[in-house]
């Protein structure tokens, strides 16, 4: 009779979970849904497999202002208080807007047996990897001339960058716009640049959206249907998606690709029984656009980049926790991103200082081949893409 009281108390404890809370924790920030709905998901998907940390499970989820320009102090007092759980073992922070480094500074003053993590960092390569244990951005070299590449293969005689002054203040987008208008001359393109507004601007995100939708018909008419378009923001994808497919042009794929990227919102899509399906959302996104009109002229990358970023990086601490990875090794890296996109091809390398030539064996850039809806995969994973690009500032 003990024995099976002990037994059922113990079942009693795993059902409850008191009996079952997870032996670290992992912390992960992301936007918010009105931000960057992908990057969130993520870290949903985290919790779906490894429990809540209310939960007795590993992952502590957090989000940062939406308004995180004039939050910054909120946004390091976010991911420093972390540290405050003597079972944290790793913060990831995706996307790692103005604060993460700081924040992460904070962390490791604290605890400095604390991995940090940073998925696509909004401030520099030198300043984030200062304190990030490891940074994965999308590889804005090798896209700044892939992009345009795909666009030229697809007919395309003219491109249009639309960002504003906050974004082309990064390195990492003012370089990858400078690499653009070099492959644009080889490819006997005309670049244009348009300026919107910062949806962390007083105008907000609906602001920012308007201006969108009010200024495409007119790029249009002046540029003609064979321009493809490029924006900065995520805010701004989806009226540009939507006026696109209104009006005509292309559009190779997202500063951070997803198909659910601006994609749902302009189609009039529901994705809900699709969530976390990325194979069937993209087949509906593409039998969406083709129905439309717009085969061979819209593109992504088949598993959202940002998405995959949360729950790779997640994946990637929780592997080097348990002694099955090094921290800073792209196989290892590739491998915590490739559970999370079956089928689909990566290709990456360490980011190298452009003014110094040194390697920064800490921050990694990745890309995923791009998909163009109504034509397949374009196969740009094994474009060689020319040395002189890597040099170009």
């Amino acid at each position: 009779m003990r024995k099976i009281l002990v037994a059922l108390l113990a079942l009693s404890l795993v059902m409850t979970g008191l009996a079952a809370d997870a032996p670290f924790h992992i912390g992960i920030v992301t936007g918010t849904v009105s931000q960057s709905e992908d990057d969130l998901r993520g870290a949903e998907a985290l919790i779906a497999e490894y429990g809540s940390v209310e939960d007795g499970g590993m992952i502590q989820h957090l989000t940062y202002p939406d308004n995180f320009m004039e939050e910054q102090e909120t946004t390091i007092s976010v991911i420093a208080g972390l540290a405050d759980d003597p079972d944290m073992k790793a913060v990831i922070v995706n996307q790692g807007v103005p604060g993460t480094t700081e924040g992460f500074r904070r962390i490791k003053e604290r605890r400095p047996d604390i991995l940090t993590f940073c998925g696509e960092s909004h401030e520099d390569p030198g300043v984030i990897s200062s304190v990030a244990d490891l940074t994965c951005n999308n590889d804005f070299v090798s896209r700044g001339y892939l992009i345009i590449k795909t666009a030229h293969d697809l007919g395309c005689k003219t491109f249009v960058h639309i960002s504003f002054p906050r974004h082309l203040s990064y390195e990492t987008m003012s370089r990858r716009l400078a690499i653009m208008k070099a492959a644009c001359e080889e490819f006997g393109m005309t670049l244009v640049e348009q300026t919107a507004p910062d949806p962390t601007s007083d105008v907000g995100v609906a602001g920012a959206q308007q201006y969108i939708l009010e200024q495409v018909p007119s790029w249009i008419e002046q540029y003609g249907t064979d321009t493809a378009f490029f924006c900065t923001n995520d805010a701004h994808t989806e009226p540009l998606l939507r006026q696109l497919l209104e009006y005509g042009g292309y559009f190779i794929e997202a500063d951070l690709p997803s198909p659910l990227m601006g994609y749902p919102g302009a189609l009039g899509i529901d994705l809900s029984e699709e969530a976390g399906d990325f194979p069937a959302i993209l087949a509906k996104v593409e039998q969406a656009i083709v129905d439309k009109g717009g085969a061979g002229r819209f593109g992504t990358w088949a598993y959202s980049y940002g998405y995959t970023t949360s729950a790779g990086l997640g994946q990637h601490a929780i592997n080097v926790i348990n002694g099955e990875s090094e921290v800073t090794s792209i196989k290892d890296v590739m491998k915590a991103y490739n559970k999370f996109t079956p089928g689909a091809h990566w290709n990456g390398a360490y980011y190298t200082n452009v003014n110094t030539g040194v390697v920064v064996r800490n921050f990694i850039l990745v890309y995923q081949d791009t998909y163009v809806m109504g034509k397949g995969y374009m196969g740009v994973t094994d474009v060689e893409i020319p040395e002189k690009y890597y040099t170009v500032k």
